[in-house]
Protein backbone atom coordinates (compact mmCIF):
# COMPACT_ATOMS: atom_id res chain seq x y z
CA UNK A 1 0.00 0.00 0.00
CA UNK A 2 1.54 3.55 -0.97
CA UNK A 3 1.81 6.52 1.10
CA UNK A 4 -1.23 8.41 -0.55
CA UNK A 5 -3.54 5.37 0.31
CA UNK A 6 -2.52 4.23 3.43
CA UNK A 7 -6.70 4.62 4.93
CA UNK A 8 -6.78 7.86 7.19
CA UNK A 9 -7.23 6.69 11.29
CA UNK A 10 -10.82 7.09 13.04
CA UNK A 11 -11.16 9.80 15.68
CA UNK A 12 -13.97 9.51 18.00
CA UNK A 13 -14.75 12.58 19.83
CA UNK A 14 -17.38 12.54 22.77
CA UNK A 15 -19.06 15.90 23.44
CA UNK A 16 -19.17 19.07 21.26
CA UNK A 17 -18.09 21.93 23.79
CA UNK A 18 -15.17 24.43 23.45
CA UNK A 19 -12.50 21.43 23.72
CA UNK A 20 -14.77 18.41 21.54
CA UNK A 21 -15.56 20.77 18.86
CA UNK A 22 -12.20 22.35 18.62
CA UNK A 23 -10.21 19.26 18.67
CA UNK A 24 -12.63 18.05 16.00
CA UNK A 25 -12.13 20.49 13.55
CA UNK A 26 -8.55 20.27 14.28
CA UNK A 27 -7.96 16.88 12.85
CA UNK A 28 -10.71 17.01 10.24
CA UNK A 29 -8.57 17.21 7.22
CA UNK A 30 -6.20 14.38 8.30
CA UNK A 31 -8.84 12.11 9.82
CA UNK A 32 -11.64 10.35 9.81
CA UNK A 33 -13.54 12.30 12.61
CA UNK A 34 -16.66 11.08 14.38
CA UNK A 35 -18.40 14.05 16.86
CA UNK A 36 -20.84 12.79 18.73
CA UNK A 37 -23.21 15.36 21.11
CA UNK A 38 -26.98 15.02 21.71
CA UNK A 39 -27.80 18.48 20.88
CA UNK A 40 -28.06 19.46 17.34
CA UNK A 41 -25.77 23.25 17.99
CA UNK A 42 -23.05 24.10 19.96
CA UNK A 43 -24.09 26.45 22.60
CA UNK A 44 -21.32 29.53 23.18
CA UNK A 45 -22.21 29.50 26.76
CA UNK A 46 -19.72 32.25 27.54
CA UNK A 47 -21.95 34.76 26.72
CA UNK A 48 -25.20 33.16 27.75
CA UNK A 49 -25.98 35.59 30.41
CA UNK A 50 -25.45 38.73 27.62
CA UNK A 51 -28.29 37.07 25.98
CA UNK A 52 -30.44 36.52 28.69
CA UNK A 53 -29.84 40.08 29.42
CA UNK A 54 -30.30 40.96 25.40
CA UNK A 55 -32.65 38.84 23.84
CA UNK A 56 -31.06 39.90 20.52
CA UNK A 57 -27.99 37.66 21.31
CA UNK A 58 -29.82 34.59 21.47
CA UNK A 59 -29.43 33.56 18.10
CA UNK A 60 -25.46 34.28 17.75
CA UNK A 61 -24.67 31.79 20.53
CA UNK A 62 -26.30 28.80 19.00
CA UNK A 63 -24.11 27.60 16.55
CA UNK A 64 -25.10 24.33 14.22
CA UNK A 65 -22.52 21.24 14.30
CA UNK A 66 -23.49 20.68 10.69
CA UNK A 67 -21.60 23.63 10.16
CA UNK A 68 -18.56 22.39 11.70
CA UNK A 69 -17.14 19.55 9.59
CA UNK A 70 -16.04 19.88 6.07
CA UNK A 71 -15.35 15.86 5.99
CA UNK A 72 -15.80 13.98 9.20
CA UNK A 73 -19.93 13.31 10.76
CA UNK A 74 -21.43 14.29 12.85
CA UNK A 75 -23.94 11.89 15.12
CA UNK A 76 -26.37 13.69 17.20
CA UNK A 77 -26.43 10.95 20.19
CA UNK A 78 -24.58 10.55 23.96
CA UNK A 79 -22.66 8.01 25.49
CA UNK A 80 -24.10 5.14 26.83
CA UNK A 81 -21.31 3.33 27.77
CA UNK A 82 -17.54 3.71 27.10
CA UNK A 83 -15.04 0.96 28.25
CA UNK A 84 -11.14 1.74 26.57
CA UNK A 85 -12.03 2.65 23.04
CA UNK A 86 -15.33 0.84 22.64
CA UNK A 87 -18.31 2.83 22.88
CA UNK A 88 -21.78 2.07 22.78
CA UNK A 89 -24.23 5.34 22.31
CA UNK A 90 -27.65 5.49 23.20
CA UNK A 91 -28.90 4.83 19.98
CA UNK A 92 -27.41 1.68 19.93
CA UNK A 93 -24.50 2.14 17.35
CA UNK A 94 -21.26 1.32 18.57
CA UNK A 95 -17.90 2.85 17.91
CA UNK A 96 -14.26 1.83 17.94
CA UNK A 97 -12.15 4.41 16.90
CA UNK A 98 -8.38 4.08 16.47
CA UNK A 99 -8.03 7.55 19.04
CA UNK A 100 -10.72 8.34 21.60
CA UNK A 101 -10.89 11.58 22.80
CA UNK A 102 -13.31 12.05 26.11
CA UNK A 103 -14.93 15.64 25.70
CA UNK A 104 -18.29 15.46 27.96
CA UNK A 105 -17.89 18.49 29.33
CA UNK A 106 -20.13 19.72 32.54
CA UNK A 107 -23.80 20.62 33.05
CA UNK A 108 -24.40 24.27 34.91
CA UNK A 109 -27.71 25.69 36.11
CA UNK A 110 -29.92 27.66 33.29
CA UNK A 111 -29.25 30.02 31.76
CA UNK A 112 -25.70 29.59 32.30
CA UNK A 113 -26.22 26.24 30.11
CA UNK A 114 -29.16 24.63 28.96
CA UNK A 115 -29.85 21.02 28.67
CA UNK A 116 -32.24 21.24 25.56
CA UNK A 117 -31.24 19.53 22.76
CA UNK A 118 -33.21 21.81 20.20
CA UNK A 119 -31.97 24.84 19.32
CA UNK A 120 -34.84 25.94 18.79
CA UNK A 121 -36.35 25.02 22.07
CA UNK A 122 -33.49 26.07 23.90
CA UNK A 123 -33.63 29.74 22.43
CA UNK A 124 -37.37 30.10 23.11
CA UNK A 125 -36.51 28.92 26.37
CA UNK A 126 -33.84 31.90 26.94
CA UNK A 127 -36.39 34.19 25.55
CA UNK A 128 -39.00 33.34 28.13
CA UNK A 129 -36.13 33.92 30.69
CA UNK A 130 -35.73 37.13 30.01
CA UNK A 131 -39.25 38.04 29.98
CA UNK A 132 -39.23 36.66 33.10
CA UNK A 133 -36.23 39.02 34.13
CA UNK A 134 -37.19 41.66 33.02
CA UNK A 135 -40.66 42.13 34.73
CA UNK A 136 -38.97 41.24 37.91
CA UNK A 137 -38.02 44.56 40.38
CA UNK A 138 -35.57 42.46 42.95
CA UNK A 139 -33.41 40.03 41.95
CA UNK A 140 -31.45 37.28 44.25
CA UNK A 141 -28.18 35.54 42.78
CA UNK A 142 -27.05 32.55 44.94
CA UNK A 143 -23.14 32.21 44.25
CA UNK A 144 -20.44 34.96 44.07
CA UNK A 145 -18.01 32.70 41.90
CA UNK A 146 -17.33 34.43 38.16
CA UNK A 147 -20.79 33.19 37.51
CA UNK A 148 -22.81 35.20 39.87
CA UNK A 149 -20.38 38.32 39.06
CA UNK A 150 -20.61 38.35 35.79
CA UNK A 151 -24.30 37.55 35.79
CA UNK A 152 -25.08 40.72 38.78
CA UNK A 153 -23.26 43.43 36.57
CA UNK A 154 -24.87 41.88 33.05
CA UNK A 155 -28.56 42.79 35.10
CA UNK A 156 -27.21 45.86 36.62
CA UNK A 157 -25.52 46.74 33.11
CA UNK A 158 -29.25 46.63 31.60
CA UNK A 159 -31.78 47.27 33.86
CA UNK A 160 -29.75 49.57 36.43
CA UNK A 161 -33.11 50.21 38.23
CA UNK A 162 -33.17 46.67 39.61
CA UNK A 163 -32.47 45.79 42.80
CA UNK A 164 -29.76 43.08 42.70
CA UNK A 165 -28.78 41.00 45.89
CA UNK A 166 -26.12 38.63 45.59
CA UNK A 167 -25.40 36.20 48.58
CA UNK A 168 -22.77 33.64 49.71
CA UNK A 169 -21.88 31.62 52.35
CA UNK A 170 -17.96 32.42 51.62
CA UNK A 171 -16.61 35.17 53.48
CA UNK A 172 -15.52 37.18 50.02
CA UNK A 173 -16.16 37.20 46.35
CA UNK A 174 -14.55 34.69 44.02
CA UNK A 175 -13.14 32.15 45.98
CA UNK A 176 -9.77 30.29 45.00
CA UNK A 177 -6.08 31.26 43.86
CA UNK A 178 -6.41 35.02 42.87
CA UNK A 179 -4.73 38.38 44.05
CA UNK A 180 -6.99 39.63 46.71
CA UNK A 181 -6.49 42.87 44.44
CA UNK A 182 -8.44 41.38 41.79
CA UNK A 183 -11.42 40.87 44.62
CA UNK A 184 -11.29 44.29 45.69
CA UNK A 185 -11.66 45.75 42.10
CA UNK A 186 -14.35 43.73 41.49
CA UNK A 187 -16.20 44.67 44.44
CA UNK A 188 -15.34 48.32 43.92
CA UNK A 189 -16.85 48.12 40.36
CA UNK A 190 -20.32 46.49 42.12
CA UNK A 191 -20.74 48.69 44.53
CA UNK A 192 -20.84 51.46 41.81
CA UNK A 193 -23.11 49.47 39.63
CA UNK A 194 -25.34 49.26 43.15
CA UNK A 195 -25.51 45.55 43.67
CA UNK A 196 -25.62 44.25 47.27
CA UNK A 197 -22.87 42.10 48.56
CA UNK A 198 -24.31 39.42 51.50
CA UNK A 199 -21.13 37.77 52.15
CA UNK A 200 -20.61 35.05 55.04
CA UNK A 201 -24.57 34.26 54.89
CA UNK A 202 -25.15 30.88 54.52
CA UNK A 203 -28.65 30.40 52.98
CA UNK A 204 -30.68 27.51 55.81
CA UNK A 205 -32.47 26.22 51.74
CA UNK A 206 -32.51 27.43 48.27
CA UNK A 207 -35.93 29.43 47.77
CA UNK A 208 -38.43 26.99 46.75
CA UNK A 209 -39.35 28.58 43.31
CA UNK A 210 -37.70 27.26 40.66
CA UNK A 211 -34.98 29.63 39.82
CA UNK A 212 -34.86 31.78 36.84
CA UNK A 213 -38.80 31.91 37.40
CA UNK A 214 -40.99 34.58 38.20
CA UNK A 215 -42.49 34.27 41.22
CA UNK A 216 -42.52 35.15 45.18
CA UNK A 217 -38.81 34.48 46.40
CA UNK A 218 -38.07 34.24 49.99
CA UNK A 219 -34.79 32.68 51.66
CA UNK A 220 -33.65 32.97 55.38
CA UNK A 221 -30.14 32.80 56.19
CA UNK A 222 -28.99 30.63 59.61
CA UNK A 223 -28.62 34.26 61.32
CA UNK A 224 -32.41 34.68 60.73
CA UNK A 225 -31.91 37.29 58.03
CA UNK A 226 -34.98 36.88 55.53
CA UNK A 227 -34.52 37.67 51.85
CA UNK A 228 -37.39 38.07 49.64
CA UNK A 229 -36.82 39.01 45.87
CA UNK A 230 -39.13 38.54 42.74
CA UNK A 231 -36.75 36.20 40.83
CA UNK A 232 -33.44 34.33 41.71
CA UNK A 233 -30.54 32.50 39.95
CA UNK A 234 -28.45 30.04 41.43
CA UNK A 235 -24.88 31.03 40.46
CA UNK A 236 -22.98 27.35 41.22
CA UNK A 237 -22.90 23.85 40.92
CA UNK A 238 -20.67 22.16 38.31
CA UNK A 239 -21.72 18.05 37.65
CA UNK A 240 -19.06 16.61 35.22
CA UNK A 241 -20.62 14.21 32.73
CA UNK A 242 -18.76 11.21 33.87
CA UNK A 243 -21.42 8.76 33.95
CA UNK A 244 -20.75 6.68 30.85
CA UNK A 245 -17.17 5.28 31.52
CA UNK A 246 -17.16 1.56 32.33
CA UNK A 247 -13.87 -0.19 33.51
CA UNK A 248 -10.54 1.47 33.80
CA UNK A 249 -11.69 4.46 32.40
CA UNK A 250 -14.45 4.50 35.21
CA UNK A 251 -11.27 3.66 38.16
CA UNK A 252 -9.01 6.50 36.21
CA UNK A 253 -11.60 9.07 38.19
CA UNK A 254 -10.37 10.72 41.22
CA UNK A 255 -12.07 11.81 44.25
CA UNK A 256 -13.79 15.00 42.60
CA UNK A 257 -14.86 12.77 39.84
CA UNK A 258 -12.28 14.36 37.44
CA UNK A 259 -10.59 11.65 35.12
CA UNK A 260 -6.56 11.76 35.60
CA UNK A 261 -4.74 12.09 32.75
CA UNK A 262 -0.80 12.31 31.93
CA UNK A 263 1.23 14.62 30.48
CA UNK A 264 -0.33 14.44 27.15
CA UNK A 265 -3.90 14.31 28.41
CA UNK A 266 -4.26 10.27 28.07
CA UNK A 267 -6.30 8.85 30.32
CA UNK A 268 -4.18 6.95 32.93
CA UNK A 269 -3.56 3.71 32.10
CA UNK A 270 -4.63 4.15 28.62
CA UNK A 271 -2.24 4.52 25.12
CA UNK A 272 -4.80 5.93 22.88
CA UNK A 273 -7.75 6.95 25.33
CA UNK A 274 -7.62 11.46 26.08
CA UNK A 275 -10.02 12.90 28.40
CA UNK A 276 -10.04 17.07 27.65
CA UNK A 277 -12.25 20.00 29.19
CA UNK A 278 -14.01 20.50 32.43
CA UNK A 279 -13.95 16.58 32.93
CA UNK A 280 -10.02 16.32 32.91
CA UNK A 281 -7.86 17.03 36.46
CA UNK A 282 -5.52 18.77 34.02
CA UNK A 283 -6.68 22.49 34.60
CA UNK A 284 -9.03 24.62 35.68
CA UNK A 285 -12.66 24.07 34.42
CA UNK A 286 -12.80 27.37 32.22
CA UNK A 287 -13.83 27.48 28.49
CA UNK A 288 -9.80 28.83 27.69
CA UNK A 289 -8.53 25.94 29.58
CA UNK A 290 -10.39 23.63 27.19
CA UNK A 291 -9.69 25.34 24.25
CA UNK A 292 -5.57 25.15 25.17
CA UNK A 293 -5.89 21.05 26.06
CA UNK A 294 -8.03 20.64 22.64
CA UNK A 295 -4.84 22.19 20.83
CA UNK A 296 -2.32 19.70 22.31
CA UNK A 297 -4.22 16.86 21.71
CA UNK A 298 -5.21 18.04 18.45
CA UNK A 299 -1.28 18.62 17.48
CA UNK A 300 0.24 15.64 19.13
CA UNK A 301 -2.15 13.28 17.20
CA UNK A 302 -1.35 15.23 14.28
CA UNK A 303 2.26 14.70 14.92
CA UNK A 304 1.54 10.49 14.90
CA UNK A 305 -1.28 11.06 11.65
CA UNK A 306 1.59 12.63 9.89
CA UNK A 307 5.30 11.72 11.30
CA UNK A 308 5.41 15.16 11.25
CA UNK A 309 6.28 17.80 14.38
CA UNK A 310 7.09 16.93 17.29
CA UNK A 311 4.81 15.35 20.75
CA UNK A 312 4.43 18.13 23.01
CA UNK A 313 3.26 18.09 27.03
CA UNK A 314 0.50 20.02 28.72
CA UNK A 315 1.77 22.84 31.28
CA UNK A 316 -1.63 23.92 33.09
CA UNK A 317 -1.74 28.04 32.63
CA UNK A 318 -1.94 28.95 35.98
CA UNK A 319 -4.07 31.77 37.57
CA UNK A 320 -6.21 33.53 34.75
CA UNK A 321 -9.30 34.82 34.71
CA UNK A 322 -11.32 37.37 32.89
CA UNK A 323 -14.34 38.65 34.56
CA UNK A 324 -17.12 41.12 32.75
CA UNK A 325 -19.34 43.10 34.46
CA UNK A 326 -21.33 44.02 31.91
CA UNK A 327 -20.11 45.50 28.34
CA UNK A 328 -17.75 48.22 30.11
CA UNK A 329 -16.65 46.75 32.85
CA UNK A 330 -14.76 43.74 35.00
CA UNK A 331 -11.80 42.92 36.15
CA UNK A 332 -9.29 39.99 35.54
CA UNK A 333 -5.51 38.39 35.86
CA UNK A 334 -4.00 37.69 32.51
CA UNK A 335 -0.19 36.56 32.75
CA UNK A 336 0.86 39.16 29.67
CA UNK A 337 -1.33 42.00 31.76
CA UNK A 338 1.22 43.00 34.99
CA UNK A 339 -0.74 42.97 37.96
CA UNK A 340 -5.00 43.61 37.76
CA UNK A 341 -6.58 43.88 34.65
CA UNK A 342 -9.01 46.60 34.85
CA UNK A 343 -12.82 47.03 33.11
CA UNK A 344 -10.85 48.51 29.68
CA UNK A 345 -9.08 45.51 28.90
CA UNK A 346 -11.70 43.01 30.23
CA UNK A 347 -14.01 45.04 27.89
CA UNK A 348 -11.95 45.21 24.91
CA UNK A 349 -11.04 41.30 25.03
CA UNK A 350 -14.00 39.93 26.43
CA UNK A 351 -17.18 41.94 27.93
CA UNK A 352 -17.86 43.99 25.06
CA UNK A 353 -17.82 41.16 22.40
CA UNK A 354 -18.01 38.07 24.27
CA UNK A 355 -15.42 36.38 21.57
CA UNK A 356 -18.74 35.25 19.30
CA UNK A 357 -17.03 36.12 16.31
CA UNK A 358 -14.18 34.13 17.18
CA UNK A 359 -16.00 30.93 17.48
CA UNK A 360 -18.96 31.13 14.80
CA UNK A 361 -15.74 31.53 12.23
CA UNK A 362 -15.09 27.72 13.19
CA UNK A 363 -18.80 26.81 12.16
CA UNK A 364 -17.54 27.81 8.37
CA UNK A 365 -18.50 24.49 6.69
CA UNK A 366 -21.15 24.13 3.89
CA UNK A 367 -24.89 23.24 5.30
CA UNK A 368 -25.78 19.56 5.73
CA UNK A 369 -28.50 18.13 5.97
Amino acid sequence: MTETSRPRPSVAVLGGGYAGFKVAKALDDVADVTLVDPSDAFLHNVASWRALVEPEWVERIFLPYSRLLHHGRFVRDRAAAVEGRQVTLASGERLEPDYLILATGSSYPFPAKSDETESTTAQAKFRDAHQELRGAQRVLLVGAGPSGLELAGEIKSSFPEKQVTLVDSGPDILPGRFDQALRDELRAQLDKLGVELKLGSRLNALPGIAPATAGPVSATTVDGEELTADIWYRCFGVGLQTDYLHGALAEARNEQGYVRVDGQLRVTGQERVFAIGDISDADANMAGMATRQAELVAANLRTLITGEGEITTYEPAGVMIAVPLGPEGGAGQLPWIEGIAGAEAISGIKGRAMLVEMYSAQFDAPERV
